[in-house]
């Protein structure tokens, strides 16, 4: 049987449309594949940059905020491990510049040999009740709040220099010596002088200005943090929104932009994820080779109290990249996506279906709200964005409670969406007349 002409010259037609569209496909499959590992390249650059970011940012406001760096370092002075060893270098600097010999000189020149044989039978115990009787006066100053005050004093005073010790320069109330970051007690060591005198010690009134040390840190690499911290300060803030601006472009050029928006705010959770394991992983590398003579707890305290807000600044970023994900996954074409999304939207309405079957009337309200949700609901997500942005530390739980009260705004106008198909409110007055020059309608 002959085949139809029409029907071969259809077939060829169609052959040849085939040909163009995968001509035509080839172009675009080689440009689809430039963009996605472009954008590849770009979160994966956000994701390298969000610990060096948060690091960054942590070291540029304990450099730029007094009140940041004080609020830091205040917790120290009511930890129990930190007053012991502070006790200990105190008493010991009080007791090196303690001038008992002076005991000698105030004695009338006949008793001083009666005094003497005294001294050297009576000397070891003499000291050693000398010595906890200062060490007893020192540790009550440093349980007491006036020593929380000196050591906001000393912290305020401490700011200044605090800077220097990431550029690696000494001086101030903060020094640097070798491997070693070390506060001076200075002001701690008159304000116990001045208890000793008041509570019978007239002998400490002779004790000379004394300048004594309390080691922040000790480590090998405070050199090479000093090194990475110059270049973190240097840079400032522009590493997190560089960061961030990666992690934008990486989105813009993927091909799927909401499933680019899930990896990107991933990875950069991974990213604050892996710096905090980091964190954990160095402490106990930096207690491990603290000196034997080093007070383990104290310096446990101290290192768990500097990288506090740091910590914290990881929970943040931990917290919106796992908020960011969540959101963008929700809004996308999945499957699962949009079965939450249908069970949130018959949930609201079937709340708000039985309310208005006990009374409630929505009236223009609801009508409004059905117009203008996808506007208002963009803008609540805009003003929780600005509040972020704005909110001068945010912690992971500021994101967590944000998101939590932004859900609760989204829920609302779920709730208040009244479609246009629904029947509208039932008037309460007399039926309307007919319009003006018209006849009314028959009962």
């Amino acid at each position: 049987m002959a085949a139809d002409p029409s029907e071969e010259r259809e077939l060829a037609e169609l052959r040849e449309r085939i040909g163009l569209l995968e001509k035509q496909g080839a172009p675009r499959r080689e440009h689809h594949r430039v963009r996605s590992f472009f954008a590849v390249l770009l979160i994966v650059l956000a994701a390298v940059l969000t610990p060096l970011g948060v690091v960054a940012a942590w070291s540029k406001s304990q450099v730029t905020d007094t009140d940041r760096f004080v609020s830091t370092m205040a917790p120290l002075a009511a930890d129990p491990s930190v007053q012991n060893a502070l006790t200990d270098r105190v008493t010991t600097a009080v007791m090196q510049q303690l001038p008992i010999t002076d005991l000698l000189n105030d004695a009338a020149p006949a008793d001083r040999p009666l005094l003497d044989a005294a001294l050297g039978k009576l000397g070891p115990a003499l000291t050693s009740g000398l010595t906890g009787f200062v060490h007893d006066q020192v540790l009550r100053f440093v349980q007491s709040d006036a020593f929380a005050t000196v050591w906001t004093g000393v912290l305020r005073n401490a700011h200044a220099a605090f800077d220097k010790v990431l550029t690696g320069q000494g001086g101030g109330a903060v020094q640097v010596k070798g491997d070693t970051v070390s506060l001076d007690l200075g002001p701690v060591v008159a304000a116990v002088k001045d208890r000793l005198v008041a509570n019978g010690l007239g002998l400490a009134s002779k004790i000379p200005e004394v300048h004594t040390d309390y080691t922040l840190v000790q480590s090998d690499a405070v050199r090479k943090a000093q090194t990475g911290l110059r270049l973190l300060d240097l840079a400032g803030f522009w590493v997190p929104v560089l960061a961030l601006l990666c992690a934008v472009g990486g989105v813009a050029l993927a091909v799927r932009h909401r499933r680019a928006a899930v990896w990107a705010a991933l990875g950069m959770a991974a990213g604050a994820g892996l710096l905090g394991i980091g964190l954990s992983v160095f402490r106990a590398l930096y207690l491990d080779k603290l000196p034997a003579d080093v007070d383990q707890a104290a310096a446990m305290a101290v290192y768990d109290t500097l990288v506090r807000y740091l910590r914290a600044a990881i929970r943040m970023v931990l917290a919106l990249g796992v908020v960011v994900a969540l959101a963008a996954w929700l809004t996308g074409a999945g499957r699962r996506a949009g079965w939450v999304r249908h069970l949130w939207r018959e949930g609201l309405g079937a709340v708000r279906r039985a309310a208005e079957g006990i009374g409630m009337r929505l009236g223009p309200v609801g009508r409004f709200v059905h117009r203008w949700k996808a506007w208002l609901g963009w803008g609540a997500v805009a003003v929780a964005a600005v509040l972020l942005l704005t909110w001068s530390y945010p912690t992971g739980a500021v994101v967590l409670w944000t998101a939590v009260v932004l859900l609760a705004v989204l829920a609302v106008l779920e709730f208040l969406d009244t479609p246009a198909d629904e029947p509208a409110e039932p008037s309460a007055g007399p039926p309307a007349g007919p319009p003006s020059g018209g006849k009314a309608a028959p009962a």
